[in-house]
C-alpha cells in the first residue's frame, strides 16, 4: 500500500510565483489593511472595495504559473498518495497537477451567494455590485473571511489522522485553526517543515528544512528517494 503524504502549504510557495501576501507588509495586504479587504464587516461597510480588491487579485492569479515547489509536490503523486491542505486561495496547485487540493480558505475563482452559502460556482471574471444569484443575492467571492467558519476543517482533521508524513511548506503555522493541524497526525508520523526561515521547534520528530519552498522539495524529494531505495 502506497504511503499517505499531507502537505499543509501556506503563502509562502506561492509567493515564489509572485503572489503577494499580506504578512510581508506590516499587516497590509496589496496597501489595504486586511480587515478592509478580508472581514464580513468590511464587506458590509464597502462592498464595493472588496469586490474590486479581489477582482485584482483573481486577475493577478491568471499572469502568474505554478513554480518548481507546486510541481514537485504534484510530482509525489506518481510513488504516494497525497492529498494537499493549502490555506491559499489560488489554483497554482490544481494547475501544477495536483488531483487532491483541500482549499481551507475558500478559493479565488469561485463565487457564492451572500444568501447561501452553500451556492457556490466557478468564477473566472470579475464579481460587481449587481451581479446577483438566482435567488436574487449578491455574489461574492468564495473566500473564508477573518471571523467567519472554516467549512473544510473536519475534512482535513480526518485527512491528517491518515498521514504517514506530514509536509508543510510556505506557512509560518500562526494562522489558526489551520496552524492546529499538525496535532492531528499519528505520534509517528514523519513531519518536515519546509520554511527559509523557521519559527518551529526543530526538536524530536520534526525535521527542519530551512531552505525556499522550491530548494526545500528538492532536499524533500532525495530525503524520501533514499528512503525508498
Amino acid at each position: 500500500m502506497r504511503k499517505q503524504i499531507v502537505v499543509l502549504s501556506g503563502a509562502g510557495i506561492s509567493a515564489e510565483s509572485g503572489i503577494k501576501t499580506f504578512r510581508d507588509h506590516d499587516g497590509l495586504w496589496e496597501g489595504h489593511d486586511v480587515m478592509q479587504v478580508a472581514s464580513p464587516e468590511g464587506f458590509y461597510n464597502n462592498p464595493k472595495l472588496v469586490l474590486d480588491f479581489y477582482n485584482q487579485r483573481r486577475r493577478q492569479l491568471k499572469e502568474v504559473e505554478p513554480n518548481p515547489a507546486h510541481k514537485a509536490l504534484a510530482a509525489l503523486e506518481k510513488n504516494y498518495k497525497v492529498t494537499i491542505i493549502t490555506q491559499n486561495v489560488d489554483d497554482l496547485h490544481e494547475r501544477a497537477g495536483s488531483s487532491n487540493v483541500i482549499h481551507l480558505h475558500g478559493e479565488l475563482l469561485k463565487i457564492r451567494s451572500t444568501g447561501n452559502p452553500k451556492d457556490i460556482c466557478r468564477w473566472t471574471d470579475d464579481i460587481n455590485l449587481g451581479d446577483f444569484c438566482k435567488n436574487g443575492h449578491q455574489l461574492r467571492p468564495h473566500i473564508v473571511w477573518f471571523g467567519e467558519d472554516v467549512p473544510m476543517m473536519e475534512t482535513a482533521i480526518e485527512t491528517c489522522y491518515d498521514a504517514d508524513i506530514l509536509v508543510i511548506i510556505g506557512t509560518s503555522m500562526q494562522v489558526y485553526p489551520a496552524a492546529s493541524l499538525i496535532n492531528y497526525v499519528k505520534s509517528n508520523t514523519d513531519i518536515y517543515y519546509i520554511d527559509p526561515k523557521p519559527n518551529i521547534n526543530g526538536a524530536n520528530r520534526i525535521k527542519v528544512i530551512a531552505k525556499s519552498a522550491t530548494e526545500g522539495m528538492r532536499e524533500l524529494l532525495t530525503i524520501l528517494k533514499s528512503q525508498e531505495a
